[in-house]
């Protein structure tokens, strides 16, 4: 099963991290990441650039509206993503506390089945 296992945190100390704090993390996470990659488990994974930087389109009356930025009001925002191919979740979740175990700040994931609509597929 395809699991997509998203990555939240405060996003403003999160991106004023120096790139030596950035790098030291991401190694952290490279580590957790390459026993899964190596066994082919490991799918897609993806960092958001900030909420700043993000245009929504929602539905209106007569026709969408686009907006700057997203509107959700909460200290953590969407930061990233994984997609892993897991048997169970217990798999999903032993993984997801390894992430927060090398993540510094109160970085949560969130866990849930994934389906992919279009298989075979892929933006390039």
């Amino acid at each position: 099963m395809l699991y997509a296992i998203l990555c939240y945190a405060d996003e403003e100390r999160v991106f004023s991290w120096t790139k030596e704090e950035e790098d030291a993390v991401m190694a952290k996470l490279y580590a957790v990441q390459a026993p899964l990659a190596e066994s082919g488990k490991l799918g897609p994974v993806g960092r958001l650039m900030p909420t700043t930087a993000a245009t929504t389109v929602r539905k209106g009356k007569e026709e969408p509206l686009v907006l700057d930025g997203p509107f959700a009001e909460t200290k953590e925002a969407l930061l990233g993503f994984y997609v892993v191919d897991f048997d169970t979740l217990d798999e999903a979740v032993a993984f997801s506390k390894e992430l927060s175990d090398v993540n510094p700040g109160s970085t949560s994931y969130e866990i849930r089945p994934f389906y992919v609509f279009r298989p075979g597929e892929s933006a390039t």
